[in-house]
């Protein structure tokens, strides 16, 4: 769905993580989202003698987002990190989607990334006495592909 007027941009505040299809709740934050290909440089000799450097595009990389939620009870971040250092492979292996949405609420952008795992999670915030500051569930998401929908 488009903007509402050309000069419009979208804005960072509304978005969703989905993984197999599952929203991830009090989600704060996701940063990392990059899409690169590999770049292949060669040298060339030209008919002239003349030396030439080139540069051709490669394989898509593989890549990694970061998502911030706030810290809940749910054990769903920390069983999946689990079923990695397990070595599980078919059970650590997932879907995920990343939504934007404009302010209206209607869908601008999905990135859908496949055969994602966890890689880190970190507690965030500082357990401190007196504190009244949310804590996080910092989690890293590994990912094979992905495509622009």
């Amino acid at each position: 769905m488009p903007l509402a007027d050309a000069m419009d941009m979208a804005t960072a505040y509304s978005f969703s993580v989905s993984v197999d299809g599952i929203e991830v709740p009090y989600v704060i934050e996701v940063s990392g989202l990059k899409a690169e290909v590999d770049m292949v440089s060669y040298q060339e000799q030209a008919r002239d003698g003349k030396y030439v450097a080139r540069q051709v595009m490669g394989r898509p990389k593989p890549g990694q987002f970061t998502v911030t939620r706030g810290l809940t009870d749910s054990k769903t971040v920390t069983d999946w990190l689990k079923s990695v250092m397990q070595g599980d492979l078919k059970g650590a292996r997932k879907t995920a989607e990343v939504c934007i949405y404009t302010s209206d609420g209607q869908q601008l952008k999905r990135l859908n990334f496949r055969n994602v795992w966890i890689k880190d999670v970190e507690l965030g915030g500082s357990l401190k006495a007196g504190s009244t500051e949310p804590l996080t569930e910092k989690f890293t998401v590994c990912w094979d592909e992905m495509e622009y929908a």
